[in-house]
């Protein structure tokens, strides 16, 4: 509770002008053994070494997963301050997927492309 007031009582709702904001989808497949393995590779090993790299653009990773029958399905959304950024990511030919060497040995199969999107609204409730 804050000051008296509920949580449910109290919506903050912020509308982000995010115009200039790129989100890149992506999916991969790994079996269910695998899915930890690429996970971890992902958040310990892929992502920071893009930041070390130089990609400051890269601002946000979002990574999801959804069980289909024998398999994960990883979905990954990448927020990037511009496009400018997404080609330092991922090359001139940025809607190719990005995907190293040891991220292909796990994954069973992938998209060979990503999708952008520019990102409009952002509603923060």
């Amino acid at each position: 509770m804050m000051a008296g007031k509920s949580f449910m009582s109290i919506i903050l709702l912020s509308a982000v002008n995010s115009s200039a904001k790129i989100l890149r989808t992506w999916k991969g497949w790994t079996t269910k053994e695998n899915a930890p393995i690429y996970e971890e590779m992902l958040i310990n090993e892929v992502f920071p070494t893009v930041k070390k790299n130089g990609v400051d653009g890269l601002e946000k990773v979002s990574v999801s997963t959804m069980e289909r029958d024998n398999e994960i399905e990883f979905f990954l959304v990448l927020q990037f301050d511009s496009l400018e950024s997404v080609r330092k990511f991922a090359g001139e030919n940025y809607e190719m997927a990005y995907i190293p060497e040891n991220a292909k040995r796990v994954l069973s199969r992938y998209d060979l492309t990503a999708q952008h999107f520019d990102l409009k609204k952002e509603l923060i409730l």
